[in-house]
């Protein structure tokens, strides 16, 4: 017994009117076959409400009107086959789409009701009467449901190479290849977005014979890279033709020739431009597309890599570095290379580097975005890794260790005169602001703020939520600490003790007085007695 692929017509027949997923693929196809025939001028013209649908080009014409019906076979020349290897089928998307198919071409014409041909009727071609000869072809198709054509249709010729007017109106086909400054490559033409002042963008839009077979997910269509493939090279998958086939291969292959392109591009304005200016316009492109060596041989670097710590540094989620200030001026080969100017790597403020981020701001040393370099630029032979080396906190002066109790975070606050770090063989005091490192806080005598807590903590829970309640009460709470720690008039420290116990809250206690006693000691206890009912109830005693 032998078997073989057999077809089945009417089922096919049948089927094929479900393949199409996009009701807009009769318009595409009509636009292609048009293109197809040489056409330079050509004119759509649609009527929502009588669901008329009119497409007419100046090319050269139908010589063959059985090409419309039949299905898998282009009807092309040679080499249209060759160049763009048509499939077909894209007529058929018009028979299953409207009710009527007036077709007009030359001195002749067919008008045909598509239930009849689906079905395998004979269509008779019929002469034009006198004066009704068309010059390339009409297409006029009945019921048709195509409401929001209007809406679309500017989209969907955004890249066509063929001027194309819409119910009287030319469309702009903002991204046809006439229409932009593109480069040869071995893909097709590019066009890449921020040729000229280094605006560029990865959001590429990509077109085979005129439509759109791949672009961003979301994007303005304003300033982005354009791609029109060699149709040589690429197909469409059937039957709408708006993916590629392997796409998820040649969306690599695609992004790698545009990669290419930049770096035909940044060697061009490299050998044309200074290189400050050179840096300053296409820095942003030789990061966000793999080209940083090209800036291994200048002597002068981007601004934006070198920040001098500011402000107090503290822990930020999501690496935001508010206490860094970029420099206007990047430093000279110079004056890195004779050490006036010291460049340190360091990661994001946490309790384990604070240390580290403050010798920095206390030095004034330039943190350096080493990421931002080819590994092998000069410059990274002058950075210093501090993550690598070695730190130590001493306090001078010690005066008292305490515990802060709060919300989110509960440190042990040391005080001191001064705090003394250590980084590798560099040595500074620190006199004016907190220094947070392995669970404490270490509290000079200028520190005031209770800012320190945001050292020790990002104030950030497990799901990620910013807890800004929190934060403010620890920082409010270190700054009451040290208030009362400081404070030299001994009512005024206990009333503000007691100003934060609200006693007036407890009836039992309206009215009465006591006397207090504190002890003496690393950790004194005291004692309260109620003073005014003493002398009739023998007196009433507590302490700890």
């Amino acid at each position: 017994m032998k078997i073989q692929v057999r077809i089945n017509e009417e089922g096919a027949l049948r089927n094929q009117r479900h393949a199409f997923s996009n009701r807009f693929t009769l318009v595409s196809e009509l636009l292609q076959n048009a293109r197809r025939a040489g056409a330079r001028l050509i004119r759509i013209d649609h009527d929502p409400q009588a669901q008329i649908l009119t497409v007419q080009d100046d090319g050269h014409g139908l010589d063959d009107f059985q090409k419309l019906l039949s299905f898998h076979e282009s009807g092309w020349d040679a080499d249209t086959c060759t160049q763009e290897r048509p499939f077909g089928v894209g007529f058929s998307k018009c028979l299953y789409a409207a009710s009527r198919c007036v077709v007009a071409s030359g001195r002749r014409r067919v008008d045909i009701d598509t239930a009849a041909a689906l079905a395998k009727a004979l269509v008779e071609v019929e002469e034009c009467v006198e004066g009704d000869a068309v010059a390339g072809t009409r297409v006029e198709l009945h019921g048709v449901d195509l409401p929001d054509l209007a809406q679309r249709v500017e989209e969907l010729c955004a890249g066509f190479p063929v001027p194309v007017w819409f119910n009287g109106e030319p469309l702009r086909r903002a991204m046809a290849e006439a229409h932009l400054a593109t480069q040869a490559s071995a893909i097709g033409a590019v066009h890449l977005a921020g040729t000229r002042d280094g605006r560029y963008t990865h959001d590429t839009w990509v077109f085979l014979q005129g439509f759109c077979v791949l672009r961003p997910a979301w994007s303005t269509r304003e300033d982005v890279n354009v791609v029109h493939l060699d149709s040589r090279q690429f197909m469409a998958r059937l039957p709408d033709r708006d993916r590629l086939i392997d796409e998820d291969v040649q969306r690599q292959r695609i992004d790698t020739e545009l990669k290419a392109c930049w770096r035909r591009t940044l060697e061009i304005a490299k050998a044309e431009l200074p290189p400050r200016q050179f840096i300053d316009t296409y820095y942003g492109v030789m990061r966000g597309w793999g080209h940083l060596d090209l800036m291994n041989d200048l002597g002068t670097l981007p601004a934006e890599l070198c920040s001098l710590v500011s402000g107090y540094p503290v822990q930020v989620e999501h690496g935001e570095r508010r206490h860094l200030t970029p420099v206007p001026t990047a430093p000279s080969r110079e004056a890195i290379e004779s050490g006036a100017v010291q460049l340190a790597a360091l990661d994001d403020v946490g309790d384990d580097n604070a240390p580290r981020w403050m010798m920095a701001r206390a030095r004034g040393w330039l943190v350096f975005d080493w990421i931002g370099v080819h590994a092998d630029h000069w410059v990274m032979r002058h950075v210093r890794f501090l993550e690598e080396e070695g730190q130590r906190v001493t306090p001078v002066g010690e005066k008292l260790r305490t515990a802060l109790e709060g919300r989110w975070v509960w440190p042990t606050v040391i005080l001191c005169e001064k705090v003394r770090l250590r980084v590798g063989d560099d040595e500074t005091l620190v006199s004016d602001a907190g220094v947070c490192h392995d669970g404490n806080l270490y509290i000079p005598d200028g520190e005031t703020t209770g800012a320190p807590v945001e050292q020790l903590s990002s104030f950030t829970d497990e799901h990620d939520q910013f807890l800004d309640a929190d934060r403010d009460a620890d920082r409010d709470a270190l700054a009451d600490l040290l208030r009362l720690l400081r404070a030299v008039d001994p009512v005024q420290t206990l009333d503000s003790l007691l100003q934060s116990l609200r006693l007036g809250k407890y009836p039992l206690l309206h009215g009465k007085t006591f006397q207090l006693t504190v002890g003496v000691g690393l950790a004194p206890g005291h004692t309260v007695d109620l003073v005014d009912h003493a002398a009739a109830s023998g007196g009433a005693h507590a302490g700890r």
